[in-house]
């Protein structure tokens, strides 16, 4: 559901969205088709046949590739952290953040051998960051409390949104051909619940999880806090800007916008954790073909995960109960594809390798 006021900046995104288009289908046969030519068995790779054909729509091209790769992590800072639903106070989004200028957090040692760039982006923390190496792009200083005020107002979030799609389409003419959408920032999985609560129509118990190891009566904190802020806010669940606004968050608005704006560019986006996927729920509400450009990587331990990945119908790679964030569960798929595409490039034909080619039986 989209609505054409408030100054026209809805008009805005609804011009960039129109620019996305399917991926391409004849592409994708065309990968299959070079699979089952390999000397391999019949669908050997299973799950990563698909991916890689998959990828090769998305560039409509039947010679994928994944040569340069970002990873975006959004960064903002949630008010309700004021209620006590984190083990840690807002503080810790800025160090984090300031951590990856510094190329010391969890997904930028991991990227150190996946040759990949990591993007550090405020986006909405309560403070600029002070590393050269963090962009400063805050929409706003920090949401609102959501137990008793709206996240953000609509205008906000519509920034938010045309941030990400704007970041990702500059990246896309930076010569970027793949990007994993990350988050960071404390409170992000209460915002997260709440959002996934209205839009999946289920109580917060059913989508709220301890997120970075909150104790048992702490979950109950925040539990009722989610209740409390859906209960007042009343969101409309087809809207996934008036979700956003009311009780989401700038990092999700943010990561939303990377999934529209790659899409845009023709550039595949891995779907990290339960918080990046709640925003390619959103994406894919605003625009439902930028769903031909994600890629589901891992299976989260967080309780909405596998209600994101029924709405989106898209299958992660990885079970490994993973719940770190910074689009670290995305990296740790990063080498199968490299592998998948490595056998999709140099393995010789049955031809070449004087073996007789195995047919598809009926």
């Amino acid at each position: 559901m989209q609505h054409k006021e408030h100054d026209g900046q809805v008009n805005v995104m609804e011009d960039l969205l129109k620019e996305i288009t399917p991926s391409d289908r004849e592409a994708y046969q065309g990968c299959l088709a070079h699979w089952d030519s390999l000397c391999k068995p019949l669908g050997g790779l299973g799950d990563f046949e698909e991916l890689v054909a998959r990828i090769g729509a998305m560039q409509r091209s039947v010679h994928p590739h994944i040569r340069k790769r970002a990873v975006v992590i959004m960064g903002a800072d949630n008010g309700v952290v004021a209620e006590g639903v984190s083990q840690t106070g807002s503080e810790v989004t800025r160090q984090v953040l300031e951590n990856m200028g510094e190329r010391i957090s969890s997904v930028c040692v991991m990227s150190r051998t996946l040759r990949a760039e990591v993007i550090p982006v405020n986006i909405g923390m309560n403070e600029d960051a002070l590393h050269s190496r963090v962009r400063n792009v805050a929409v706003r200083h920090g949401t609102g409390n959501i137990r008793v005020e709206d996240a953000m107002d609509r205008n906000t979030c519509i920034r938010a949104v045309e941030t990400g799609i704007r970041i990702a389409r500059d990246l896309a003419a930076q010569g970027y051909d793949l990007m994993i959408a990350g988050e960071m920032g404390i409170g992000n999985t209460t915002t997260c619940s709440a959002c996934a609560s209205v839009l999946f129509g289920v109580d917060p118990a059913d989508v709220t999880g301890r997120g970075a190891g909150l104790s048992g009566d702490g979950l109950k904190t925040k539990i009722r806090v989610i209740r409390e802020a859906v209960s007042r806010s009343a969101p409309d669940p087809s809207d996934p800007i008036d979700i956003m606004s009311k009780v989401g968050g700038l990092d999700i608005a943010g990561m939303t916008g990377v999934y529209l704006g790659a899409a845009s560019a023709h550039v595949p986006v891995l779907i990290d954790g339960v918080i990046s996927g709640i925003a390619a729920c959103f994406a894919c509400m605003l625009c439902p073909d930028a769903k031909d450009y994600m890629i589901a990587t891992h299976a989260t331990s967080e309780p909405a995960g596998e209600m994101i990945r029924n709405y989106l119908g898209l299958e992660p790679v990885l079970f490994a109960n993973m719940h770190l964030g910074e689009g670290t569960g995305a990296a740790m798929v990063l080498p199968m594809l490299d592998q998948a595409l490595n056998l999709y490039d140099n393995l010789p034909c049955f031809a070449d390798a004087s073996v007789e080619q195995y047919q598809h039986l009926v």
